[in-house]
Order: C-alpha cells, then structure tokens, then sequence
C-alpha cells in the first residue's frame, strides 16, 4: 500500500511516497523517484511526519546530492546531437559509402554535417545509436570482466546488460553479472572499478572489510572511482 504524503522541512515543502508494509521500523530511501519511506502498518502519519523531520537535513542533502548528478544524455552542441561513449563525445554521421558511422566530436569540423542530418531520419538513428551502444557495451564489459576474473583468478562470469534505474551493477548467488548498459557511456577506468567491484561479490558476497580488501588487491584506485561514480545519474 503507498500514496504520496507532503510535510514541511525547513523552508521547503517536500512530497514523499509512503509504503506501508510488515516491518518494524522506519526506513528512508532516496533515488530517482525522490523521497520513499518505509513504515510499519500500524504507525500513525503524525508519528511518521515526525520521524522524517528528524532526519529532515539527511534527506536535504541527499536530495541535493542526487539533483548534482551528472546526467547520461546526449548532448545538443550548435545544434547537433553529440552522444556519450567511453568518456568521449560522438556524433552520427554518414560515409562517402552511404553508411551511418559515429565520428569523434574533434571532427565534426569536417563533417558535412548539414548533409548527413537531412539524411538520417530521427527514429532511424535513435535505434541506430542504441544498438551502437549495445555492441560496444557487450564488447567491453566483455574484455575487461575477461581481465579483471583474471587479476582475481576466478573464472569469467556470464553476464547480461541491464537496464536498471538505480545501480551501475549486481552479482546474484548464481554468479551471474549485471553490468548497466549506460555504464559505456563512462570513462574506462570507471568501468573498471564497477567490474572489479561487482567480481569481488564471487567471493565476497556482501561489503565487508574482507571484500574492499579484494576490491583493493585488484583496483587499487577504488575509492577516488567509486566516489566519481557517484556524480554521475542513472536516467
């Protein structure tokens, strides 16, 4: 059960969705769909409204953390359409051949590209790009999940692309990887660090010390990505 609540915190008004459930306790939750709480059947939404005011400057600051993100998007620069790949920008093109490609944004000054977006019709190239995308996420996460199981010196994991709102990867008990597709839209080194993370969790299935401890062993950098990962959205 769960409807939407509104309370006062400080100087500002803020919606929260209200689940209702079995638990215990109170829990709140901060992510793309904004503030959710978690609270016990029984407690009253006075008892609720005042529990969240306590946490009023957390939820404040988390908040603005996750409206700081940088959001994965494709970008409009002079009017074209650049799009995101591996910390670079690109653009769709189209060959002396007739063939669509994607050009590095350092030449689209040699682009004819007034031609070439008169020739790609909108819907064609969204899922054009999208399966660009796709090809160049399997291929990577592919190579370096083969490099990172073999710093480890585990055995190469099946993986799969998601395309979860709120995490970058996950490792289930079957051993079994999800890796993001937007995650191709970083820079490698990034890429890295969520690979190495998420093929730590065949050893280590939870975040203890003994797990970072591996993360270290393999990513040394972790904790400078990991806190870089985090300004960036998934939208």
């Amino acid at each position: 059960m769960q409807h939407m609540q509104h309370i006062q915190l400080a100087d500002k008004e803020i919606a929260y969705q209200l689940k209702r459930s079995s638990r215990k306790t109170i829990g709140i939750r901060i992510n793309h769909h904004g503030v959710q709480v978690y609270a016990p059947m029984g407690l009253s939404l006075s008892e609720i409204d005042q529990l969240v005011k306590i946490k009023a400057r957390w939820i404040q600051q988390k908040l603005t953390e996750w409206n700081d993100r940088k959001p994965l998007q494709a970008i409009v620069n002079d009017d074209r359409t650049l799009y995101p790949m591996l910390g670079d920008l690109w653009k769709p093109g189209i060959s002396a051949h007739g063939q669509v490609h994607m050009v590095p944004a350092a030449r689209i000054a040699a682009l004819h590209s007034s031609a070439a977006d008169d020739a790609l019709k909108p819907e064609f190239v969204q899922k054009w790009i999208a399966d660009w995308y796709q090809q160049h996420a399997v291929a990577c996460f592919s190579e370096r999940l083969t490099h990172y199981a073999g710093r480890l010196n585990v055995t190469k994991p099946h993986f799969r692309l998601s395309h979860a709102k709120t995490r970058w990867g996950s490792c289930n008990s079957r051993g079994v990887v999800r890796l993001n597709w937007r995650l191709i839209q970083l820079p490698l080194h990034l890429i890295d660090y969520v690979i190495a993370h998420e093929l730590c969790h065949l050893i280590e299935m939870n975040h203890s010390p003994a797990f970072w401890r591996l993360v270290a062993g393999i990513f040394p950098d972790y904790r400078q990505a990991r806190q870089e990962l985090n300004t960036y959205a998934i939208r």
